[in-house]
């Protein structure tokens, strides 16, 4: 057992005894982090730093899966939901608050005519495809970026497993910035599509018209574009990728940094296709739950009357990052097992294969010798706005240490020595 992560350990040991994977989320197990090099549950946090149980600080560049976007008890939110505790969390009819951040969507992001809610993406996302099969009734879907765990969505994956094959043989991936990916598949299937759902920014930039173009395939084609703004939303612009890009889909999907950590989700779009909601039945008890829907308030509330502007320092701070970032390669002489990608405020630095070691092997001993300087990251940045300029300089400097580190032991092939956990194993990838 590893004296720095005794607690750690003894409680992940703990966990599996009810929890499969000792975790409820595939993105925070022994699956993302290596063992005995890793910790595996967190305390407390506070700005953009945690302490995990061992009582270890790190600076967070995970927020909590993107879900953190002003930082840890950020005490406007934390103040609303307070407030809101003293007149309850859930009642017996709506509460205004389902009205009021629905008219904030609205107000902010192009595609939104009407909105509903959920409490996490997949719920949003399978709302979206169930709407969009009911509007145009067909019922194939082309998939682009990661999604969530429904059937639908996941039975395109190698983690299909329990996923019966009809529903599989329904949902056809498709390559970002490769529209004749697309064009084969509607060929292949003429007017059985019904959605084409993708991120519309993930790793890499779109390219030749590639959004455009899509919004225009999908209008000859008579399909519902949907764009799965879990991620992009709040955090690229104020309405998301589709301003940022101004490329309006009729579906979109919105949640994690919209209140900063607080479990809601959104689906938002036209009004003609979401009324089909009073046809279709998608509902949940905890959708209207009123402390998340204050947290959102407050969150959305704050992102746009906080001067200097929120998503301006975001992203600044990722430039700073980018640029850091880029320097250090450069000093290796931009090693092809590296690569640097995304947006500023969501970027990330790939590791590929270098042989004789896999992008595996590499991974598990960059993050053993990451979590040793502080920093708790899983291969992207996801920046809130917390981070300021101090703590970009210090993950720069663990960069500066621990990537000639990699460099060397690929060279004197000494991973072995260097390495001191359980290798990370392939997960199916979904982006």
């Amino acid at each position: 057992m590893c004296k720095r992560y005794q607690q750690s350990e003894q409680l992940l040991q703990r966990a599996e005894q009810t929890i499969p994977l000792g975790s409820q989320t595939f993105s925070k197990s022994k699956i993302a982090y290596p063992f005995a090099v890793s910790p595996f549950f967190i305390q407390r946090g506070k700005g953009c730093y945690v302490w995990d149980v061992d009582n270890n600080q790190y600076l967070d560049f995970v927020s909590g899966l993107l879900a953190i976007s002003l930082g840890y008890q950020d005490p406007d939110v934390d103040h609303a939901v307070k407030a809101q505790m003293d007149n309850g969390t859930i009642f017996s009819l709506p509460h205004p608050l389902e009205m009021e951040v629905a008219e904030l969507l609205v107000h902010y992001i192009p595609c939104a005519e009407k909105v509903r809610f959920g409490k996490n993406g997949s719920d949003v996302t399978s709302a979206a495809i169930r709407l969009a099969r009911a509007y145009t009734k067909k019922d194939r879907v082309a998939v682009c970026g990661y999604h969530g765990w429904q059937d639908w969505y996941i039975g395109s994956t190698t983690r299909d497993l329990g996923v019966p094959e009809t529903v599989k043989a329904l949902t056809h991936p498709f390559q970002y910035n490769n529209i004749s990916s697309l064009e084969i598949l509607l060929q292949r299937y003429p007017n059985q599509f019904a959605a084409v759902i993708l991120e519309p920014m993930n790793l890499y930039y779109p390219n030749d018209n590639f959004l455009e173009t899509l919004r225009a395939l999908c209008d000859t084609h008579q399909i519902v574009l949907i764009f799965d703004e879990m991620i992009t939303g709040f955090r690229f612009a104020l309405g998301g990728a589709q301003a940022l890009f101004s490329v309006t889909p009729d579906l979109a999907t919105f949640g994690k940094g919209m209140a900063n950590g607080y479990p809601v989700s959104a689906i938002v779009g036209k009004a003609d296709i979401m009324d089909c909601m009073e046809g279709i039945f998608f509902s949940a008890t905890f959708a209207g739950e009123t402390l998340s829907l204050a947290a959102a308030k407050a969150t959305l509330n704050k992102l746009t009357r906080h001067q200097p502007d929120i998503l301006t320092h975001i992203q600044q701070q990722g430039q700073r990052l980018q640029k850091g970032l880029q320097a250090i390669l450069q000093s290796l002489h931009h090693p092809p097992w590296l690569e640097m990608c995304g947006h500023p405020t969501w970027s990330f630095l790939l590791i590929h294969d270098a042989k004789p070691y896999s992008s595996w092997q590499l991974k598990s001993l960059f993050l053993q010798e990451m979590h040793l300087r502080g920093i708790l990251l899983n291969g992207g940045h996801n920046l809130n706005f917390s981070h300021q300029s101090k703590d970009i300089d210090s993950l720069l400097t663990a960069y500066s240490e621990v990537l000639p580190l990699l460099a060397d032991t690929i060279k004197k092939h000494n991973f072995a020595t260097r390495f001191h956990g359980r290798v990370l194993e392939p997960l199916f990838r979904v982006r």
